[in-house]
């Protein structure tokens, strides 16, 4: 049924391995504008194509050099974004007026079983609206866009939790946009050094060559302040304050709420939490989130990038 109402450019949530996206018929103009109106989505923000199988990548991208087969062969299915160069029929909407289109291949079961059902490549933004926290069950596709879409696909929560690893093959080397849920470091082990994109908030009104580089993105409704990774966590003296943390630390006293996202500090197990967590404590009527920063390498890449954007003012 969910296959049936994407062919018939309805608009339906169903889940990855990532967090759960927001699906619509990538060759229908107009299904893919309801995605915008849906999540109040600025259109310079580009959208993510996702496919099958190489096949029908190929079909999109006006070429597939070899590094890229390199990396489809190592990491797809999986957390990993390509940004190609497109081929004409691929609409300007999706690619914010840009020549490069991201795609992948994602691995959650369903996920495949529903585009090949489809047939067709499907755009999917993550099921929430637009700056948002991103939603990792079908719960919070429902919380936050009940009533503006046509279905949801339920999967179960998603595995990695973390939007995918986006890397640009428009340039002479390697260009990772957005750190994701495939570490840099397994990347580079296999192609070499990525340059790695630079925010600048000037041109957070400008087309983006990928989404998730705005300055402000991933956000709660909550007040969130980012501590480096060794510090003391502290309340903030008459307000109601909320921690998400990670690892062997002691819990402080005078907080409302303590969102724990591993107590071994394993970072795939705090990519799969975090969002779910962080959720947790904007719904708790705080008047502040004080976060843990990761460490620097992995999974806490990305993870920091996520924080530094949600703590953006």
């Amino acid at each position: 049924m969910a296959a049936e109402m994407l062919r018939r450019g309805q608009l339906v949530a169903f889940p990855t391995e990532t967090v759960y996206g927001l699906g619509a018929d990538a060759t229908n103009s107009d299904s893919v504008a309801g995605i915008f109106e849906s999540k109040q989505r600025p259109e310079f923000d580009p959208l993510i194509v996702h496919v099958a199988d190489i096949a029908a990548a190929e079909q999109i991208v006006a070429d597939f050099p070899e590094v890229a087969r390199k990396l489809a062969a190592e990491f797809w299915p999986g957390p990993l974004t390509l940004v190609l160069p497109k081929r004409p029929h691929i609409s300007d909407l999706v690619t914010a007026g840009l020549p490069g289109v991201g795609l992948r291949i994602p691995k959650h079961p369903l996920a495949i079983e529903l585009l090949q059902a489809v047939g067709r490549p499907v755009v999917a933004p993550s099921a929430n609206p637009f700056g948002g926290v991103s939603p990792t069950t079908a719960g919070h596709v429902v919380d936050g866009l009940g009533g503006r879409i046509d279905g949801v696909l339920d999967g179960g929560p998603c595995d990695v939790g973390l939007e995918s690893t986006v890397v640009s093959l428009m340039t002479d080397q390697p260009m990772l946009l957005r750190p994701g849920g495939l570490p840099i470091e397994d990347i580079e082990a296999v192609i070499g050094t990525v340059q790695r994109a630079v925010s600048d908030p000037s041109q957070d009104n400008a087309a983006q060559p990928a989404p998730g580089m705005l300055s402000r993105h991933y956000a709660p409704a909550t007040m969130l302040r980012v501590i480096p990774i060794d510090d003391a966590a502290a309340t903030i003296e008459g307000k109601r304050c909320g921690l998400l943390t990670h690892g062997e630390h002691p819990f402080p006293q005078g907080f409302e709420q303590i969102e724990q996202l591993s107590d071994t500090g394993d970072l795939r197990t705090c990519a799969a939490n975090f969002f779910a967590a962080l959720r947790s404590l904007d719904s708790a009527n705080l008047d502040v989130i004080i976060a843990r920063s990761f460490p620097a390498t992995g999974l806490g890449i990305a993870l920091n990038d996520r924080l530094r954007r949600a703590a953006f003012v």
